[in-house]
């Protein structure tokens, strides 16, 4: 689908913007393609830059509760250094390689209620007008998919996603903040756990996945979390149901060795990397697109606030708050 957002004008009678992103989803590490269509004001303008920037929705624990804000996580210039003359009309083609870390909005085409957006920022004589924001849909790499529908086929359901500031001690995380996908526990496990949540770091080489498990408390004990990662490759091809049943009886049976959930939104999660292989058996069950769509309908994106040390103007307020777009 095309979203397309209009500009305001740079003053009375300046320059508008209308950016389209070119249809359908883009992956984590892939491009993001598109046209910045232009429109002359009331007299000639230099145009000094076209920029790009990648917008995201985040949360943030801290000692006072919990907050939300927006933060401008990658910027790209995508053109200038040209007079548009009065009346003009003329379009910048780009493309633009988004982050490995780059969160998914979607699984199997269903929202997982997290937003994105890119935002066009045109500079005039030096003044910079910062526009609205067009909606950005990110599917997964075909190794989360694996994962995400191993996880599925064990009986794991899906919760949530979410977006957290801060950082995930021990690994490469490149990115300010990382996305958590919360999946309620497989009937096997529930028992043991209260939920487990997903955290995929990618890079060229090849992707993290960060396993936590919130533990359950006995009747003695409180309850804990549990983290352990592991590392694969972009195209390894593995039994990927015994695999990921591996990582996660790893995770619950090695509960304290791992390291214990430091607060969120300072540095994170801290583990071990762990690679072992681990063959228990098929299971079957029912995929995880089900368990998205079933849960993802619930989903509603949250009021934002100025956290993060972003420009944020009221249309990317609305914009977050799920006000949308036509489509064209």
């Amino acid at each position: 689908m095309v979203f397309k957002r209009l500009l305001g004008s740079l003053g009375v009678g300046g320059p508008t913007v209308d950016t389209v992103l070119d249809p359908g989803a883009t992956r984590p590490g892939g491009a993001l393609t598109g046209q910045v269509h232009l429109k002359g004001g009331g007299a000639d303008f230099d145009i000094e830059h076209i920029a790009l920037e990648l917008m995201a929705r985040v949360e943030a624990e801290h000692e006072e509760g919990e907050s939300e804000g927006v933060v401008a996580f990658d910027r790209f210039l995508v053109g200038g250094g040209f007079r548009l003359a009065e009346g003009e009309e003329r379009s910048v083609p780009f493309s633009v390689t988004l982050p490995w870390e780059t969160p998914i909005t979607e699984l199997y085409g269903q929202g997982l209620g997290v937003a994105l957006g890119v935002r066009t920022e045109l500079s005039v004589a030096g003044a910079k007008d910062k526009g609205d924001l067009d909606q950005l849909t990110v599917a997964p790499l075909p190794v989360q998919e694996a994962v995400l529908e191993a996880l599925g086929r064990l009986g794991f359901g899906f919760r949530t996603a979410d977006l957290e500031y801060g950082r995930i001690g021990g690994t490469g995380q490149q990115l300010p903040f990382y996305q958590e996908i919360e999946l309620t526990p497989a009937p096997q496990y529930a028992h043991q756990v209260n939920e487990i949540e997903v955290t995929f770091l990618a890079d060229p080489g090849g992707m993290e996945v960060v396993l936590e498990a919130d533990k359950r408390g006995g009747l003695f004990s409180e309850g804990q979390d549990m983290i352990t990662r592991f590392t694969v490759g972009h195209h390894d091809s593995r039994d990927w149901n015994t695999e990921v049943d591996g990582w996660i009886r790893q995770l619950v049976a090695h509960r304290a060795s791992y390291g214990s959930h430091a607060s969120y939104g300072h540095e994170g999660h801290h583990g071990h990397g762990h690679d072992d292989h681990h063959h228990d058996g098929h299971r079957s069950g029912p995929g995880i697109g089900t368990a998205v769509a079933a849960g993802a309908a619930g989903l509603a994106v949250g009021v934002v606030g100025g956290m993060v040390a972003a420009e944020v103007v009221d249309e990317i307020g609305d914009f977050f708050e799920g006000d949308e777009e036509d489509e064209g």
